[in-house]
């Protein structure tokens, strides 16, 4: 499985970001469920993880710091998962990860083999 995250750039403290991770699936992955994930990492700091969803019932999960303020959601198809995140704030700079894994390690970076290429995020005060 192969994931492109997209949607990052320049927005003002306060506004609303939503990202894509558009997610290529290979015959042999399309008989696996996944779960997908966003992440954001900071320079110098561990990946922190935001929300999943899964392929199967489309259950989400949330970290605690982000149940607030980011939604995850997919398309009908499952090809794209989506993150939006409202009222951002100048400490939500970073780079924004989507990942693919099993599901069985949902909240940790280790439960996750593939990774978009990240797309860089950046609030203005």
């Amino acid at each position: 499985v192969q994931l492109q995250a997209s949607g990052g750039g320049l927005v003002r403290a306060g506004d609303s970001l939503s990202l894509s991770c558009i997610i290529s699936r290979s015959r042999r992955s399309r008989a696996f469920e996944y779960a997908i994930g966003w992440f954001r990492q900071a320079p110098g700091k561990d990946r922190e993880f935001l929300c999943a969803i899964k392929d199967n019932g489309g259950g989400t999960t949330y970290a605690d710091s982000a149940k607030d303020r980011f939604t995850i959601s997919r398309d009908n198809a499952g090809n794209t998962v989506f993150l939006q995140a409202n009222s951002v704030k100048p400490e939500d700079t970073t780079v924004y990860y989507c990942a693919a894994g099993p599901g069985w390690n949902i909240a940790q970076a280790a439960g996750y083999n593939a990774w978009g290429q990240g797309t860089q995020v950046t609030v203005s005060s």
